[in-house]
């Protein structure tokens, strides 16, 4: 099975070709869950955070080759939590209007727990970054090694088993598991850092 490169060109370089299909899959694969996540952490129904998804990576179609970051922020990650923001702030906005004096109560609700300081919706936005981009980094991994080796990992690191048990339920020593618990979380590690330090040259 192939290695995943050490080093590669920004993925969010790359998006500016339109016609590099693999970067543009990668960077749906990693930042669409995360917006579609967010969405629907906010209230919103499944059609309506796809479409959200939608609109917020045309969007970053839209505005990739000349991208304007929020200097607070710094990030691509922080630029695109704007535009996350704004989209979700506009459907709101005209739900809000469809729904005035509709007595449904449902979306009152909704609609009310969008008050957050935008501190508090920040910190947010950073932890459901952090889980997507290790749920997204885990797949890449789970594609790349033996199942035994992911499971060594999966059941040690994620279940709590002792490696002791994990060893007799795959048939492996204990240090095998313990190699292959280390070869995954390093492998989950480069793949992180390739999407985190894809950002950080893309925002200097």
């Amino acid at each position: 099975m192939a290695e995943a490169p050490l080093t590669r060109p920004s993925l969010l370089i790359r998006l500016r070709d339109f016609q590099d299909h693999e970067a543009w899959s990668q960077f749906v694969d990693v930042y669409g869950p995360l917006v579609y996540g967010y969405a629907r952490k906010h209230g919103l129904q499944d059609a309506d955070a796809a479409d959200l998804t939608q609109a917020c990576m045309r969007q970053v179609a839209a505005h990739v080759g000349s991208l304007e970051y929020d200097p607070r922020r710094g990030s691509f990650r922080g630029w695109l939590f704007t535009i996350v923001r704004n989209k979700l702030r506009t459907f709101l906005g005209q739900a809000r209007y469809l729904y005035q004096g509709s007595g449904n109560s449902q979306m009152q609700r909704l609609l009310e727990t969008q008050a957050a300081p935008e501190g508090v919706e920040a910190a947010e936005w950073e932890r459901a970054y952090r889980v997507s981009l290790l749920a997204w980094a885990s797949e890449q991994v789970r594609l790349i090694v033996k199942e035994a080796t992911w499971q060594a990992f999966w059941q040690t690191a994620v279940e709590g088993k002792s490696g002791q048990e994990v060893a007799r339920g795959l048939g492996l020593t204990p240090a095998a598991v313990y190699v292959a618990k280390s070869r995954v979380m390093a492998r989950l590690r480069s793949f992180i850092h390739q999407v985190q330090e894809s950002e950080l040259q893309e925002s200097e």
